[in-house]
């Protein structure tokens, strides 16, 4: 099991940017893959971004797209969340989240795919 603590979120405005944190106990890290979701009022939890273990091959949903850059420092033992260009619907809580694997699946990752969350950071983005 790992344990993660995300940082970084807070209140910005459209344009703006953040990075978000998430910290990782564990020798299991390195071996891992790692996204990040999101949840915004009223709605379901949403994937964002998803890093493989070795950080060579990275997605993001359409949305997020040129936008956001998810990275990982293995040494470390975290993952990082750059959001730039924040528009309002970027408002939510995030989730760091680790995968039950080191690889990325085919498709778009689901929840399904990870094993282990942390308890999220808000980010709110006012126009």
């Amino acid at each position: 099991q790992v344990q993660l603590v995300e940082s970084g979120g807070g209140l910005v405005q459209a344009g703006g940017s953040l990075r978000l944190s998430c910290a990782a106990s564990g020798r299991t890290f390195s071996s891992l893959a790692m996204g990040w979701f999101r949840q915004a009022p009223g709605k379901e939890r949403e994937f964002v971004a998803a890093i493989s273990y070795s950080g060579r091959r990275t997605t993001y949903v359409d949305s997020v797209k040129d936008r956001l850059l998810i990275s990982r420092d293995n040494a470390a033992n975290k993952v990082y969340l750059q959001m730039n260009s924040l528009k309002p619907e970027d408002t939510a809580v995030y989730y760091c989240a680790a995968g039950k694997g080191g690889l990325l699946p085919a498709g778009e990752p689901g929840e399904r795919h990870f094993g282990s969350w942390g308890q999220g950071t808000q980010v709110t983005v006012s126009s």
